[in-house]
């Protein structure tokens, strides 16, 4: 295999050494090589070894991310072209709707794996991911792993970071499904135009043969409908693909259309919310454009469940429920409160809070949200990195006016008083966290999981 992470090396393995950012491959040589690579690529200037045995192969280069690029392409390209990806890029929904693409697929009958946000799943859960999309050569290694177990179709998640660092560079899709455009790590691309610029890179990497799908309803839109592109269109005012009804109880019914029929079909999902119906279409549009009739779709998507962390339900005593949902940017804060709004017969309780080291304009506009639209709310604890949690505090609560509100730094302390704020009717949102397992402080990962901590005290 090739690697560009020493701890994976095995005997016998290529190892390329690239340059980053806060440390260098070429450091790693050394391990590499004692965990049995026989090959290494490495910059013209790399510092190599004293004692580098004569057996192992060094190729000094010009560009290490180039060559590896190249002959990840050259040594997998055969097994890589014969399957079937399919990218989703947005602000919000994208693992939502891969997680629920794969879902459906593997229902009729098509093996199809999941990489993304909430990690590796062939059917069930493989392991958890570093990131949203894992580097270029780790991405490599998991397609070829879905492969040898029978998984030749694939859904994974693109963030825009990760498509301008290129770790999606020389995949070539079948589809690429755009969701939505909302305000979200600004302060890694700056403008919201180098945001939308980064996500559009998916949609320059198409098959000839391949398909775009885009949300036609959301005004990004027109950064990923390319002329040079076959491209699909969904959504619920316009589209396609496009929901003519829908209504909500313990899940959806939804009434809609396909291309190039008269006809109207229904389905049923366990999904709440409107974002969901879209989830839901692009969901729809994947099926069809992969060659399947609007029955046997509507045979797919029926009954589909969110992932964990995504809207996920927890009723309590006294006709209450407790949703645990991942949003954590103004947009995705706005559709899951005006999602319990439809649901909610007494009042509306929030606990949430704001991640630490980036996006501070972020704050106080999701404060505001959450105030103006609960009963009350407990602000705490998200993942607060390096920064003081008591100046998240400040900048979520400036220019506030509202008294609604209470602050708990302490998580699970916090939704213990979220929880016992409920009476008869009434919703908690635990907000911000989803499926993730820890807290990231001050370098360290403290235990905790939203859905883990609601049950202990429950149980208690």
């Amino acid at each position: 295999m090739i690697r560009t992470d020493s701890r994976k090396v095995q005997k016998g393995d290529t190892f390329v050494a690239l340059p980053g950012i806060s440390s260098n491959g070429d450091q790693y040589i050394g391990k590499a090589v004692q965990a049995g690579a026989v090959r290494i690529i490495c910059g013209k200037d790399s510092q190599l070894p004293e004692s580098l045995p004569p057996d192992v192969e060094c190729l000094r280069v010009e560009d290490p991310r180039a060559c590896l690029e190249q002959l990840l392409q050259e040594t997998y390209a055969e097994v890589i072209r014969g399957m079937t990806l399919i990218a989703v890029t947005g602000t919000n929904g994208k693992t939502t709707t891969c997680y629920l693409t794969a879902q459906a697929l593997n229902r009729l009958g098509r093996n199809c794996g999941y990489i993304g946000t909430i990690g590796f799943y062939l059917g069930e859960k493989v392991r958890d991911l570093p990131n949203t999309s894992v580097d270029l050569c780790s991405l490599y290694e998991l397609l070829l792993e879905a492969h040898e177990k029978g998984y030749d179709t694939v859904a994974l998640e693109a963030s825009s970071q990760g498509l301008d660092m290129g770790r999606l560079r020389t995949l070539s899709f079948d589809l690429a499904v755009f969701t939505n455009l909302t305000e979200d790590h600004l302060d890694y691309h700056k403008t919201m135009e180098n945001y939308a610029a980064a996500k559009a890179k998916l949609f320059r990497q198409l098959k000839p043969e391949g398909t775009a799908l885009v949300n036609c309803d959301d005004p990004g839109a027109r950064y990923f409908i390319l002329p040079e592109n076959r491209t699909r269109i969904y959504g619920i005012h316009a589209g396609e693909y496009r929901a003519l009804r829908f209504s909500f109880g313990a899940g959806t019914d939804l009434d809609f259309t396909c291309p190039d029929s008269e006809q109207e079909y229904h389905a049923r999902t366990r999904l709440i919310g409107r974002y969901n119906v879209y989830n839901t279409l692009a969901v729809i549009g994947i099926l069809q454009i992969l060659g399947y009739a609007p029955e046997k779709v509507c045979e797919g998507i029926r009954d589909l469940k969110a992932p964990n962390g995504r809207c996920d339900v927890i009723p309590y005593r006294k006709n209450c429920c407790i949703v645990i949902d991942y949003a954590h940017t103004p947009d995705a804060v706005e559709n899951i409160i005006e999602t319990a709004k439809e649901f909610t017969a007494g009042d509306l309780y929030v606990v949430f809070g704001c991640t630490g080291d980036r996006e501070r304009e972020k704050r106080p506009v999701m404060t505001r949200l959450v105030l103006q639209n609960c009963t009350h709310a407990v602000i705490t604890n998200d993942d607060v990195h390096t920064e003081p949690e008591q100046r998240i505090v400040e900048d979520m609560l400036e220019g506030n006016t509202l008294e609604n509100y209470e602050v708990c730094l302490d998580r699970k302390e916090a939704i213990r008083r979220g929880i016992s704020l409920l009476e008869s009717g009434d919703t908690l949102l635990i907000l911000g966290k989803g499926h993730e397992e820890y807290i990231i402080m001050n370098g360290y990962r403290i235990p905790h999981n939203d859905r883990k901590a609601v049950e202990e005290i429950l149980s208690e």
